[in-house]
């Protein structure tokens, strides 16, 4: 065929088909610009203390997804929600990737990257209502609250809130918790988001031949974004000072041993003999500085997670002798059965003269490791199937466990991801916290400065001292105002004493951090229906 007789695509047809590719590229713009927010998220997080990044990427996310219909804002939530999770969860790769490969990074990175999807589609809905980013952020912190709880009992890591443990809006944990925290680096975000459209727009109506109207508008449409971007930081930095950190009842000198534990990964699981081993010669070496007066005598020891294995009459004759040597109380992490046969994840006080106490069991079990749902088929991904033949059972009463003079707030490694089991405790008169934990799992990854943040955050949330013993780092003693008075390395075998204080008074997150998070969650739930309502209302008007 002569080309010259090629029937030639009309006018109007060109300009749909450059329409066109001027849509796949603006996707595509968004897309990236989706993954960059994702990624600035990410580097919010702990170890880094750039918190003030975390804002920034939920202003990129609100850009992208504004104007969007809530099918794209899923897409670009679901491409920032991978940026973020999949490096923020790479600790898994060092956990199970030598024998299971990338598969269960993946996969948790995928379904966690869901809920983001989820918080993204809301995000384009609230988009349409006034007052905007208020919606828009009630709606990201609701997203959250859903995966803290689905499936299988939630996996909250990664929440706004534990980004800020260096930040100007910590404090706000002191007033309503976590929720109150991540809805102020959402709004903090999202109005600068508006900020931006705002300006933008602004400038260009002013480079316009016809922006006469646009030059005579006042400033004060950027009033609004400009204080939403603003208020959740100087509320922060108001409420700092009224962030407690005194003695109430007293001090309380208190020694977290770190045993240490081999860099295995998964062969941990088969160690439990040299975990106790490590921890019970770390803690007779305290014995021996106390005795030489090289260390004062503390008030009360700690030791992490999966440091004992006890049957139902709780024998343990290395730890007994360890206790009468030292004359105070020991509390110990480890695994446990009841005359049933029921095996359940536990602390154990351990006292002079009577041997084991009081115990706390872990309210909230990992999954695919302490519980195994769908276990015929969890094999594939998890080694626990063949490591435990039956599910842990859980708790369900806050941890407080009396200790010489401490009434000692517990959780245990997984726990401190939680609102309630802190709550709990401080509402149950606990005066200091604790949360022995077993990070040698993931290697020398971020994880152990991850969940190092949620313990800070928990410190300041109410207004105790929180120590955290960890079987190979990171352990810490942490003020009441979140920062950091002591800490170890790695995979060190190391023993932190120190004076803390302990505190009866409860800051306001205490009795009503939860009533915050379903307000927050009202809200965000309304956002969407009165957007939906909106956009059913608009089509049947067109």
């Amino acid at each position: 065929m002569n080309p010259e007789n090629r029937e030639r695509p009309s006018p109007w047809k060109r300009l749909s088909l450059l329409g066109g590719e001027r849509s796949r590229y603006a996707v595509l713009a968004r897309s990236l610009s989706a993954a960059a927010g994702g990624g600035l998220l990410y580097w919010a997080s702990p170890p880094r203390e750039l918190w003030w990044l975390a804002p920034v990427a939920l202003a990129v996310l609100a850009l992208v997804v504004r104007g969007r219909r809530a099918r794209a804002g899923f897409g670009y939530g679901f491409v920032f929600g991978l940026a973020y999770m999949l490096p923020l969860l790479g600790w898994l790769l060092d956990f199970l990737g030598g024998q299971f490969g990338p598969w269960p990074w993946l996969g948790v990175g995928l379904v966690e990257a869901l809920f983001l999807g989820i918080a993204g589609a809301g995000m384009a809905r609230a988009g349409t209502l006034r007052l905007a980013p208020v919606w828009q952020s009630a709606v990201f912190v609701t997203a959250e609250l859903l995966r803290s709880a689905l499936p299988f009992g939630g996996f909250p890591w990664g929440r706004l809130a534990f980004t800020q443990t260096g930040g100007a809006l910590l404090p706000l944990a002191s007033v309503g918790g976590t929720a109150l925290v991540g809805f102020g680096v959402a709004l903090t975000g999202t109005a600068l988001a508006e900020l931006v459209r705002r300006l933008t727009r602004l400038v260009r109506s002013r480079r316009s031949p016809t922006g006469d109207a646009g030059r005579a508008r006042p400033l004060r449409g950027l009033s609004v974004p400009a204080a939403g971007t603003l208020l959740p930081v100087v509320l922060g930095l108001a409420v700092a000072p009224t962030v407690g950190t005194a003695p109430e009842s007293g001090t309380a000198r208190v020694a977290v041993v770190q045993g240490n534990a081999p860099n295995v990964g998964l062969d941990l699981l088969y160690r439990d003999r040299q975990l106790h081993a490590n921890h019970v010669r770390a803690a007779r070496e305290l014995v021996a500085d106390v005795e030489a007066g090289r260390v004062a005598r503390p008030d009360l020891v700690v030791l992490p997670e999966q440091v004992g294995s006890w049957g139902p009459e709780r024998r343990d004759p290395a730890l007994r002798d360890v206790v009468e040597s030292l004359g105070v109380p020991v509390v110990v992490g480890g695994l446990a059965t009841n005359s049933t046969g029921e095996l359940s994840n536990r602390i154990v006080r351990w006292g002079p003269g009577e041997g084991a106490g009081e115990e706390y069991v872990k309210q909230h079990l990992v999954p695919f490791a302490e519980k195994i749902p769908m276990r015929s088929v969890a094999g594939a991904v998890s080694p626990f199937v063949r490591r435990f033949d039956r599910d842990m059972v859980s708790g369900d009463e806050p941890g407080v466990l009396n200790a010489g003079p401490v009434r000692l707030g517990v959780g245990i490694c997984y726990d401190v991801a939680y609102d309630d089991v802190f709550r709990g405790a401080a509402r149950a008169g606990a005066n200091l916290f604790a949360v022995p934990t077993n990070n040698a799992w993931y290697g020398r990854s971020e994880m152990s400065y991850q969940q190092l943040a949620m313990s800070r955050l928990r410190a300041v949330e109410h207004g105790r001292s929180m120590l955290v013993a960890a079987t190979s780092g990171v352990s810490a003693v942490v003020r009441p105002d979140g920062s950091v008075a002591q800490r170890t390395d790695l995979f060190t075998a190391d023993a932190l004493v120190a004076e803390v204080p302990l505190r009866t008074s409860t800051p306001p997150a205490t009795s009503i951090g939860e009533y915050v998070t379903w307000a927050v969650a009202a809200l965000g739930v309304l956002a969407v229906v009165l957007s939906t309502l909106r956009g059913r209302r608009a089509r049947r008007g067109g």
